[in-house]
């Protein structure tokens, strides 16, 4: 009883983590309406907030050791609510600056600390289903926001979305003895224990260079078209910006069924063989957006890619183990977050100094070129993969 309560906590906290992460790119061409700033300034907002992320990723091993995985959970999501509140009241883009950090401090630390927790105690399945659960979380936000702006304003989104952050720490924070409780079983049956590698005696195995650069480049493209999609949407195939909220929303949605589905699909496939067929997906619908397609089908690209998306990064992260040996796994699952956080931090910024000066079509060309690679870098770590095995 107390696995299948922690678990619905877990989900619960990955809902909490989804929510945020897509309503600052729904917000944009409201935002840059009411202040008419560039589209490029938004960049400083990821990089801040990614920045933050990054931080406690890194750091995040330390902060668990001291105050535990239930109370990182909490005061992180207390934290992001904090912050999307008073991004609401923010009386010009100046204010969003530093508002930001903060917003990305909690967010990574929710994340390193739920994935390591699941990577330890819990099966294949549980980590997609884990990240179907943020999916759900970031397709909610962009609906959130989306409504607000069209019946009153992007400040009331952020209210909302920061209250309903803030109601959701309320129930973390009244399931913290439960945190206590699953932690004392799973030592029972568990090597939870175990400290953390120095990175220096990881850095040079086999494959470890591939897995990195596939993390910071999937993160950075699905972060990417998440935050610059709707401004594609409105800027070249002409959609109004609640029907561009709309098709974003179901993009996340796809990732999120798709993450579902994948949960079920792991106990036929390997890891492997989901990353591979997720790439080759979200490559098939990169292209079609390369093609002179009509506007009404581009949306449904979209959702399309999101699908494919959906395996890649909950497989690489529960990969890590077999790829890297369990007594390796923790502090590389550290490093994977925090160079998939880092792609969060470059990529979309450079998206959107290139929709700025160039155009909004070179965007699907990006995202192309951004699978293929990740393709390249999953086949070279998988025969490194096996070599080492050998």
């Amino acid at each position: 009883m107390i696995t299948v309560l922690i678990l619905a906590i877990i989900y619960l906290s990955f809902i909490s983590l989804g929510i945020p992460d897509a309503i600052l790119g729904v917000a944009i061409p409201a935002i840059t309406l009411e202040w008419s700033v560039p589209l490029s300034s938004f960049g400083i907002i990821s990089v801040l907030v990614t920045a933050g992320t990054i931080i406690s990723s890194f750091t995040s091993v330390y902060v668990i050791e001291r105050l535990g995985t239930g109370r990182v959970v909490f005061l992180s999501s207390l934290m992001t609510g904090t912050s999307l509140l008073a991004f609401s009241f923010a009386p010009s883009f100046s204010w969003l600056i530093p508002l930001a950090f903060p917003l990305g401090l909690g967010a990574g630390a929710v994340d390193t600390a739920l994935n390591n927790y699941v990577a330890l105690h819990f099966k294949a399945h549980h980590m997609n289903w884990l990240h179907s659960f943020w999916g759900v979380g970031a397709s909610a936000g962009p609906l959130i926001m989306g409504t607000m702006i069209m019946s009153r304003t992007w400040h009331e989104g952020y209210l909302v979305i920061g209250l309903v952050q803030l109601s959701l720490s309320l129930i973390l924070f009244v399931s913290l003895p439960l945190w206590k409780k699953h932690a004392s079983l799973a030592e029972h049956t568990h090597n939870s224990g175990t400290k953390a590698v120095d990175p220096l005696r990881v850095r040079d195995l086999p494959g470890l260079f591939s897995a990195l650069a596939v993390m910071l480049l999937y993160t950075g493209t699905e972060v990417g078209v998440g935050l610059w999609g709707s401004t594609y949407l409105t800027l070249e195939k002409g959609y109004p910006v609640a029907k561009a909220a709309f098709w974003m929303s179901m993009y996340y949605g796809g990732i999120t069924v798709g993450r579902f589905v994948s949960g079920f699909v792991s106990f036929h496939l390997s890891n492997t063989a989901m990353i591979r067929w997720g790439l080759l997906l979200s490559v098939f619908s990169g292209t079609l957006l390369l093609l002179p397609i009509s506007p009404v089908l581009t949306g449904v690209i979209l959702v399309v890619m999101g699908v494919g998306f959906a395996p890649i990064f909950p497989s690489m992260v529960h990969e890590t183990p077999v790829r890297f040996t369990p007594q390796h796994s923790q502090r590389i699952i550290g490093l994977q977050m925090g160079f998939a956080f880092l792609g969060a931090a470059l990529i979309p910024p450079f998206i959107g100094v290139v929709i700025d000066y160039v155009s909004p079509a070179s965007l699907p060309l990006f995202i192309t070129g951004s699978i293929l690679l990740q393709l390249f870098f999953t086949i070279h770590l998988d025969r490194t993969g096996r070599r080492t095995r050998a």
